[in-house]
């Protein structure tokens, strides 16, 4: 029953986010950045449904305030602004890019996602041949795009939020999984967590 309530009130909080995306977009209907960061935000929420129960979860109060700070960070953003890096298609095909490999890295790890850190076992297939943290990377992909398309103040005060707090969350993924030894041989294989030379 818990796991229900938890997905509904994500979805419902979704629908908020997906009603001021739609009104600003019929405002400015040549602006498809907003539709990929919606299209982005909702593929989160809707693996929620399909995904299994983990093990055990991480349920510290540090864990569950990144988590979900960083799952509904999109709420905080100022969506309706117009200030431009780079050209809108540039900005479009970056949050596509980042879309997609969202897509690779979420099928790699297949029903085996969460919001919060869990044990779940190992994956080393597929995207996460890469990176340990392939889904937050293309969340980085997607976010850089949209912020290059509706760059701000207030949108880069919360996208530096959020990355502090996907910082903690790997931190406790990575705690949550130590234990395992094939995850231990995983870390020595893929030494980076989230961008290949830096981290």
């Amino acid at each position: 029953m818990r796991e229900w309530a938890w997905r509904l009130g994500a979805s419902g909080l979704l629908a908020r986010f997906w009603a001021d995306v739609f009104y600003l977009w019929k405002l400015n209907p040549e602006n498809p950045t907003l539709l990929a960061l919606l299209a982005s935000e909702t593929l989160t929420i809707v693996l929620l449904f399909g995904s299994t129960k983990p093990a055990s979860r991480d349920l510290h109060p540090l864990a569950v305030a990144a988590s979900l700070g960083a799952t509904f960070h999109f709420l905080a953003l100022d969506l309706g602004s117009s200030h431009h890096l780079l050209p809108e298609a540039g900005c479009a095909v970056l949050m596509l890019t980042g879309l997609l490999w969202q897509v690779y890295a979420k099928l790699s790890l297949g029903r085996a996602f969460d919001l919060l850190p869990a044990r779940r076992g190992t994956v080393a297939h597929g995207a996460y041949r890469l990176v340990r943290h392939p889904i937050y990377l293309g969340y980085l992909i997607t976010h850089c795009g949209f912020l290059a398309s509706h760059a701000t103040l207030r949108n880069g005060a919360v996208y530096v939020g959020l990355y502090l707090l996907q910082v903690i969350r790997i931190r406790r993924e990575e705690q949550c999984l130590a234990a395992d030894p094939a995850y231990a041989r995983y870390c020595n294989r893929v030494r980076w967590r989230l961008l290949p030379g830096l981290y």
